[in-house]
This record gives structure tokens, sequence and C-alpha cells, in this order.
């Protein structure tokens, strides 16, 4: 419909018209017994735009949020007309009982009917049909009313007075104060997020209608209103026989009929009560959880405090949540001392998982596949405070990973074959290389302590993953298989090694447990058999604070720098077959820091490089030497190792055949005895 002939007399400034008062177009119709015989304020509402229709919408404060919130601000009457099968209440005058939506869906007859009436009143300015949006439900397809309904609130904002203040008066205040104050979160952008949610949330609706859920127990007095004080019944000798109904019988003694006078009897007159029959909302049953899971059991904390909760991101709006308010009402602070959440798993492209597309991977594959170890360990190794990908080939890396850690430990357990105290070294009589491994194991220690204190498993995983391929791998045991292999089993180097091992052994296993929990397991019986034995009942060792050295630390960092220059330069030897192995070289590296130079003649170079010799020096190196960029200062310059192989060893030297063992160094020779 539209209005062709009109005549503008003026412009009405908004302000002009909200001060304006309008009459109900109803107001004195027959048969109406004065329903609406009431005035209409014209009200300002951010809701309504004037970029479509005319500015003006009509106000219905019970059917619709927009317009409830102006009732609420503006105090406008809340009317409950539409009954939830869509018709119009029955005592409503003119219209009661007809259907605006029928049960099929279709537009039912009430809808004529008031624009009849409309018609009959002479307030009809004009009619026609328009095609515009309405809500319409997704399952049914049918168009939708939007209905307030009488429900159970929790009152967030209304003081308390249990004597639980420490956080708060109120149930919104205690837990804002617990967000701030008592919990610890991981990320901790999971602080802001919930804190905001709380601090701007209405009122928690605690009833639904429905047929199956937790019931409300509860009875309301008859022709009360919810305003008034005896309009629930609140009696302790009533709730005791609830309680001890529910505890013998469950939640299904509420609906056995006979229930309102097997629980008021005797107490107060049943007649003069209705039970309740709508139930709790879900929520409210998950975030009662940390009653009957931690405070009210023998095994349980004392305080009822949760030393974690942790779920995916979608739970501050969710259980984070609902515990929040209703350990608050009950407990008067948080449910939990730590929350922590993740992100969600999605495929290797970042798509979100759907059997349709077949891009799923199912936990049980994985582990049928590749084990459990290696399952845990793709979360260890992901930052799980945002959205996770799996897929085949992100899982090859991760069992890439798996089977370097199992070498490592594999290497420790063959060397350690047979030790035992008797052999142990104290540090202090251990050489700089040894001593240096037990200064980064007590730095390792801390990174190690704190990241699972911080469920920081990806740093955790990270840190020691780098230490057990570089530091160890790479290094340590490159560097003392010599030793290991070939010293005697009396000498100290080989001693201190096996010490370190030992040394090395507790710690990984016990810090990578948590982890790697079976491979671990399966690490320490293979040392330490038994039935009791596991290595989930040991403690992570404590590491003596003295095994830190800062200047034993600046010297290796140097000696390291060094040693990849030599290897770099020899690595080139070996890819244009000069030579098969680094132990055939004997290389001169000339170093222009004094320091440093002093260092490296204060070890044994040469078996730190894994060559047969070496030379240091200070004078000028070469314009052909070998140099890295990064490493300023430093020139090696490529000779052979002069000598025989000595077939115990393989180092090339030269008073190998000149001992009593045929083809044998002094060392080896030595050894055999």
């Amino acid at each position: 419909a539209k209005v062709e002939g009109f005549t503008k007399l003026r412009d009405v400034p908004a302000a002009e018209l909200a001060g304006l008062t309008l009459a109900h177009p109803f107001r004195g119709v027959d048969g109406a017994g004065g329903e609406w015989d009431y005035d209409v304020p014209i009200l300002p509402g951010d809701h309504v735009t004037d970029d479509a229709g005319t500015g003006f919408v009509h106000t219905a404060p019970s059917h619709g949020d927009d317009d409830y919130q102006l009732g609420l601000k503006f105090s406008l009457p809340m009317t409950y007309n539409v009954m939830e099968d869509g018709t119009y209440r029955t005592s409503l005058p003119l219209f009661g009982g007809q259907a605006i939506i029928g049960a099929d869906g279709k537009e039912g007859p009430a809808n004529v009917s008031v624009i009849k009436q409309l018609a009959y009143a002479g307030a009809l300015f004009a009619k026609g049909k328009i095609k515009h949006s309405y809500p319409h439900s997704w399952r049914s397809k049918a168009p939708l009313i939007y209905r307030n309904t009488p429900q159970w609130f929790v009152a967030i904002d209304k003081p308390l007075e249990d004597g639980m203040s420490t956080y708060g008066d109120t149930i919104r205040g205690r837990a804002l104060n617990s967000i701030n104050q008592l919990v610890e979160w991981t990320p901790v952008s999971g602080r802001n997020r919930l804190h905001s949610m709380i601090e701007a949330r209405p009122d928690w609706v605690l009833s639904r209608q429905r047929a199956w859920g937790v019931p409300l127990t509860c009875f309301v007095k008859k022709g009360a209103q919810p305003t008034d004080a005896d309009f629930l019944l609140r009696n302790p000798e009533v709730n005791a026989r609830i309680k001890q109904a529910f505890e013998a019988e469950g939640a299904d003694c509420w609906y056995v009929e006979g229930a309102k006078e097997r629980f008021l009897s005797g107490i107060v007159n049943p007649a003069d009560y209705d039970q309740v029959f709508d139930i709790l909302d879900v929520w409210f049953d998950s975030g009662s959880t940390h009653a009957f899971v931690l405070r009210d059991r023998p095994d349980g904390t004392e305080d009822g405090l949760a030393d974690l909760y942790l779920e995916g991101t979608d739970q501050h709006r969710g259980w984070f949540h609902s515990s929040m308010l209703q350990a608050c009402g009950t407990k008067g602070r948080a449910p939990y001392r730590g929350v922590l959440t993740h992100g969600f798993t999605l495929d290797e492209k970042g798509m979100k998982m759907s059997k349709s597309l077949g891009n799923t991977v199912a936990p049980q594959e994985v582990i049928g596949e590749y084990g459990a170890d290696i399952l845990r360990l793709w979360v260890a190794q992901s930052d799980y405070t945002v959205d996770l990908r799996i897929g085949k080939e992100i899982l090859k890396g991760t069992a890439d990973s798996y089977r370097r850690l199992r070498n490592t430990m594999r290497f420790l357990l063959g060397n350690l074959a047979g030790f035992s105290d008797e052999e142990r070294v104290a540090p202090g009589d251990m050489p700089e290389l040894e001593r240096w491994i037990l200064h980064r194991l007590a730095e390792l220690d801390h990174v190690v302590r704190r990241g699972y204190a911080k469920y920081d498993f990806q740093g955790v995983f990270q840190t020691l993953f780098t230490f057990c391929t570089v530091d160890l791998s790479a290094i340590y045991f490159d560097i003392r298989k010599d030793a290991l292999y070939c010293d005697a089993p009396t000498a100290l180097r080989r001693r201190a090694a096996r010490t370190v091992l030992d040394i090395l052994f507790h710690r990984l296993t016990t810090w990578l447990a948590p982890i790697l929990v079976f491979t671990m397991e399966e690490v320490w019986l293979c040392r330490f058999p038994g039935e009791t034995s596991s290595v989930h009942l040991v403690d992570m060792p404590q590491t003596p604070a003295d095994w830190l050295d800062e200047p034993l630390a600046l010297k290796w960092d140097a000696l390291r720098r060094v040693r990849r220059v030599v290897t770099a330069a020899l690595e080139i030897q070996r890819t244009a077959k000069v030579i098969g192995a680094s132990l055939e070289a004997a290389p001169v590296v000339h170093v222009e820091d004094a320091g440093v130079l002093a260092a490296l003649r204060s070890v044994d170079f040469a078996d730190i490089c894994i060559t047969s010799a070496i030379e240091v020096t200070g004078d000028p190196a070469p314009e052909e030497s070998f140099r890295l960029p990064e490493v300023p200062g430093v020139g090696v310059v490529f000779e052979r190792a002069e000598g025989e192989k000595c077939q115990r060893c393989w180092k090339i030297l030269p008073d190998v055949g000149s001992h009593a063992h045929a083809g044998t160094c002094h060392r080896c020779d030595g050894v055999l005895g």
C-alpha cells in the first residue's frame, strides 16, 4: 500500500515527536472491554533507522529483544497475549483463541481479523501486500513469533549477605575480581575474553521448558506474584525431603504422580502451591561439576578449588562461564585456580574437518599406525592456544622428530650398559666438555620446570628436542664416541662421559615422561626392570646450582663457533672426495682474537673437531683459507693427517705401527695391554 495524495504541512523534528502521545487504535472499540483504552507514547529508539521505511515502527515489548530493552528503559507494560501454540490467549477480547500461525506453519485467521477490526474502528490508513524478510525456523521453515515468557533468573547484581565477600558482594563482582585476582589464564587473552563477557552479560536465565533435564525443585504459591515475599516456598524441611528423595531415587522422583503431596504434606497445605516443572539450564548442570567432582567428596580438595579447567576456546561462553557464576554464588569465588583454552583441530590445509569432505583424522587411526606417543607429541609440538592442523604429512614430520629423540635414548642405553656408582666422577674432576653439559642441564632444568608449570608443552619439547639433536647428538655424542669406544674402562675421560650419560638419562626420561609416556617408560624399564619400577613414580631430579658456570659457557660458545668453521671446511673436502672422513684431516686454524686462541690451546681441539691432529695459530690467515661470514676472524687451511691409520680408533697418527700391538696408536696399544 502506498499513499499517493497528500499535502506537506511542515517538517517535524524527531525531538518534537518524542514528546507526543498516541491513542491505541482499538481504544473504545465495542466488545474490547477497555483492553486497549490506554495512551501509547512515541519513544526514540537506536534500533530504528531512517534509511528504510518511514522511520516509525510499532513497539511490542513482549515480542523482540530491541522492543524488550526499550520497554525496560521506559517502564512499558509487558503483555502476554500470544500463547506457545501460536494463538492469542483465550481471554483476549475480539481475537481470543485465534491462530496467528497454524500448526502447519501457515498463516492463521488472526491477521485478517485484526485488519477487519481496524477498518471497523476507522483506524486503517491503507492496506496491501508487501514482501520483506522475516525470521523462520531453520528446521521446519515455518515463520517464527518471538515472545517473552516468565522464567527463573539468577540476579547477578543483587547484593548477597552470605558472609563470603572476599571477592565482592554480588555474583558479577565476585566473578570479575576472581578473574583478575585468583585465576591464572593460559593464554592470557582468556582473561580479557571472559571478563568482557561477564562484565556485559544480563542476569542468568536458569529455567527451560523441556520434557527432560534436571528439574527446578520449586513450589510457588497459587495466586501470588513473583514480587510477593511468599511467592516461592522456602522451607528447610521441604528441601530436606526433596534432597533425600533425589539421593535415593534420582531426579525422576519429581515427576512421579503425587510428588507434590509427598514433599509438602504435613508441612504446608499442598493445595496452596503449584509444582514447578521447568528444568535447569544445562549449563547450570555443567557449571556445578566442581561441587561433586572436588568439593563434596573425601578424596577432593579441602577448598573445592580445581587446579585447572581446560577446554576449547568456545567454553569462555560455556563451561568456564557457567562454572564461574555458579561458584561465585555458592562459594564466593571462582571454582578454579587456572584456566587453559585450546583451539580446534583442522586438516593440513587449515580446513574444518568434515566427513563429507573426507578430511577427518581419527585418533584411533593415528595410534594404530604410529602409536599413542606420536599423537601426544603432535600436541606437544603444536601451539595449542590456536587452531591445530593435522594430516599425513604433518604426522610424518612428528614421527621424524620422535625417531630422533628415540635415537638419543638408544645411544644413552647402549653406552650405559654395566654402569655403576664405582666409576662415577665428581663434577669438579670432569673435563670441561662434561662440565659444559652439566651447565646446559642446569639451564634446562629451570626452563623445563617453568614450562610445565605454565603448561607450555611446546616450549618444553622444542627446548629438549634442540638440546638432544644439537648439543648432544651433533656435538657431545659425536665428540665422546672416541672416548666411550676406545679409552680404557678406567680412563677419567670415559668414566666422566659415562657419569654424564647417566645424569642425562635420569633427566631426559623424567623431563620427557609427561609427553612421551609410553616411550620413556620403555626406556626406563630397559635399565631398571621390575614390576614396581616406573619412570612415572620418579620425581624430576634436583639440579645443583653450582653446575651453572657462565664463564665456561662463554668459552664453549667461542669453541663451538670455531668448530663450526672447521667442520664446514672439512665438509667441502669430503664433498669433493678429497677425504672420506674428518679423521683424515689435520687442519690449520688461524684465529685473530687472542682470547679465543688461548681458549683453543687450553683444550684438545682436535678431539673436539674429530680430526687426527690440528694446529691453532695466531698468524694471519692465508688468502685461500676457508672462512664463514658469521664467524669473523677465523680462517681454516686444509691439511692431510700424517701417519698411519690406527686399526682400533681409526685416527691417523705418526706413531701407529711402533707399538707392541701391530697397527695401533699409543693410546690403543695401552688399552689392549
